[in-house]
């Protein structure tokens, strides 16, 4: 009977939040934004108007930066998707780390900021990069 480990993913939260505050301060940016347009078409100088082409300008500006916050926030999402996924390919295999001192079959795989960390079995653990070795 096959067994299957979870795989932990602790900057997955990080990322959601992250990306959840990201769009909050994009809303409250671009709220902030159409409040200052309002106020300074409210106190322009009746004999010197600004052109409306101006205004098209700063809202298609700051729209292109919300736009990119936006996508930046869902790439997070995709790398953390991506970790996952990579993670789940190392359980069950053998790995042996890069100075050859530690090796052992991977139960379960935790991803954290700094990188993937594989249990092994035996309950040592191997940080998964540069050098290691996966048979």
């Amino acid at each position: 009977m096959t067994t299957t480990t979870p795989v932990t993913n602790t900057t997955n939260n990080t990322n959601n939040s992250s990306s959840a505050s990201s769009a909050a301060k994009a809303d409250v940016d671009y709220n902030s934004f159409l409040k200052l347009l309002v106020a300074q078409m409210k106190n322009q100088d009746p004999t010197q108007p600004m052109d409306a082409t101006q205004y098209v300008s700063q809202l298609a500006t700051f729209s292109g930066v919300e736009q990119s916050v936006q996508m930046n926030s869902k790439l997070e999402t995709l790398i953390a998707n991506s970790s996952l996924t990579q993670a789940e390919g190392w359980i069950g295999r053998t790995v042996t780390s890069a100075d050859g001192k530690i090796s052992g079959v991977v139960k379960s795989v935790t991803i954290q900021q700094s990188g993937m960390l594989a249990e092994l079995e035996d309950g040592q653990t191997v940080t998964i990069g540069q050098g290691v070795k996966v048979s």
